[in-house]
């Protein structure tokens, strides 16, 4: 058996490959693409040499990430490969190195000795379908253009506290389509007090809009009241500011709509959408969400309970001596945990066994988020029961015993 640890760089991989032993073999620095994986194999063919006694070797190796066509390759070749968290490496590095000291060919060592003695510990590359990778894809990016979203609305909405309150009073939702169009035209407070109500009314139908008159009248009234403001040299300087970061929501919000279609075609054609879309909270969006950061692979949670681990909705526990708290996870897949929340909030006015699960809760003395995550953990694990029997959601079946013990 051979461990080969694969520290890459954004052009080329640090590797390494040893014995059981832990006798180095082969070490090189590989170029990233074919050339570089055509020699990995010659590497590993190499160190093998005569030693074949099996049909089939078994190559582990231990690399910080999990995707990309690097990945791909060493997988479509049969190798067993680990994709160690950065955090753990890091911590491992500090077993074999405590001053500090850090090389890429130093953690190439160090990821192929991880792998050597501790693989029992780490978990395997999932083997998801090319179907949930491409859910993966667009569903990240999606919630990646609308954190951005939010960042550049909050960018637009402190220029404008800055030398504009007006605009601020004037329009609700900054990144709307009609408040983009009107802070385009109007980015100061003189050329926005000279919107005449045809033009605002204009921006308010393009955007469809009720009460048209009323909200016109009102957002002009707002844009022509008296505030403080800057210098004139100021004023304008924020004004370019501002007409560029509209011009970037209004980009953001096109890109926005365009993958959400993107992200319901995708999951669409996935086998399990279907159960996903049984369960109460989710849609297509969040249930693409879903299945992206679970992935397909059904074989790669062996319990309820390694789901609801991976998904951070359970808690930990931490005993010491006399000492025993019990926490919630702190390290965990950002966009999972954001998609579990937001699924058991909704799943709130979905399910009555969920609200009876959720009330529960809180009769305990559990906070509103407390409970709400225990809700998550507990939709985890009916989803995961759905996905490992194949079976829709049913929800007499799902809350039987709480609904029993709920009556009692």
């Amino acid at each position: 058996m051979l461990f080969v640890g694969d520290d890459w760089a954004e052009d080329h991989h640090d590797v390494e490959v040893m014995d059981s032993s832990g006798r180095r073999l082969a070490k090189a620095r590989l170029a990233e693409g074919m050339a570089g994986m055509t020699r990995l194999h010659a590497m590993i063919g190499q160190a093998l040499g005569d030693t074949i006694e099996d049909d089939v070797v078994q190559v582990k190796i231990g690399i910080e990430t999990d995707r990309g066509p690097w990945v791909q390759a060493l997988v479509a070749a049969g190798y067993t490969v680990y994709p160690v968290n950065p955090l753990q490496a890091a911590r491992y590095r500090e077993r074999l190195a405590l001053s500090g000291a850090k090389s890429d060919a130093a953690d190439a060592h160090m990821l192929a000795d991880m792998v050597r003695t501790d693989s029992h510990q780490l978990r395997p590359i999932a083997g998801d379908s090319a179907d949930a990778a491409a859910v993966k894809v667009v569903t990240r990016m999606h919630k990646t253009l609308i954190w951005e979203r939010t960042r550049a609305g909050q960018r637009l909405r402190h220029a404008l506290r800055e030398y504009f309150p007006a605009a601020l009073a004037a329009f609700e939702d900054l990144d709307a389509g009609d408040t983009l169009e009107l802070l385009a035209k109007a980015p100061d407070p003189a050329s926005a007090a000279r919107l005449s109500i045809s033009q605002i009314s204009t921006a308010l139908k393009r955007a469809r809009r009720r009460d048209i008159p009323v909200k016109a009248a009102a957002i002009q009234a707002a844009l022509r009241a008296e505030y403080l403001g800057q210098p004139a040299v100021v004023t304008t300087a924020y004004a370019a500011t501002v007409r560029a970061l509209a011009a970037v929501l209004v980009t953001l919000n096109e890109q926005v709509k365009a993958l959400q279609s993107e992200v319901e075609a995708h999951f669409g054609r996935h086998p399990d959408a279907e159960i996903i879309l049984s369960q109460p909270g989710l849609g297509a969006v969040l249930g693409a969400r879903v299945l992206g950061e679970f992935g397909d692979d059904h074989d790669r949670y062996a319990s309820a309970k390694a789901r609801k681990n991976y998904a951070a909705t359970s808690p930990i526990t931490r005993a010491s001596g006399k000492k025993r708290t019990v926490m919630a996870r702190f390290v965990h897949n950002d966009r999972l945990i954001d998609a579990l929340m937001t699924q058991a909030f909704s799943a709130l006015q979905k399910s009555p066994g969920a609200r009876a699960y959720y009330d529960r809760q809180r009769d305990r003395g559990a906070s509103h988020n407390a409970a709400l995550r225990q809700l998550a953990n507990r939709l985890v694990g009916i989803l995961h029961g759905c996905l490992k029997t194949g079976t829709p959601y049913d929800e007499a079946t799902a809350w039987s015993s709480h609904l029993i013990e709920a009556a009692a």
